[in-house]
């Protein structure tokens, strides 16, 4: 169905098979790195603005802003951290 990396408390990575996406599987991977981790951040590239949204429904909200992206390219990335307490 797909997989998440965590780095500690930060979202690295969160992919879904594009049969499973708008099913609830990355919701679900949410809450469980949530139970793992507590308090969760991810980097997401302001030009995916479905990333966005889906992060943003997922209650993480954006805390900064930053020009480049980690390898000094000009995608700017947004930092966000989950901010509400999920439904169950």
């Amino acid at each position: 169905m797909g997989f998440m990396g965590l780095s500690g408390s930060k979202v690295e990575a969160l992919f879904l098979a594009p049969e499973h996406l708008r099913q609830g599987g990355g919701r679900r991977l949410i809450q469980h790195a949530r139970k793992l981790r507590g308090v969760l951040t991810v980097d997401a590239n302001e030009q995916n603005p479905a990333a966005r949204r889906f992060y943003e429904a997922c209650g993480f909200v954006v805390e900064g802003r930053s020009e480049l992206d980690s390898a000094g390219r000009p995608f700017p990335i947004l930092h966000m951290r989950r901010a509400v307490p999920l439904s169950t």
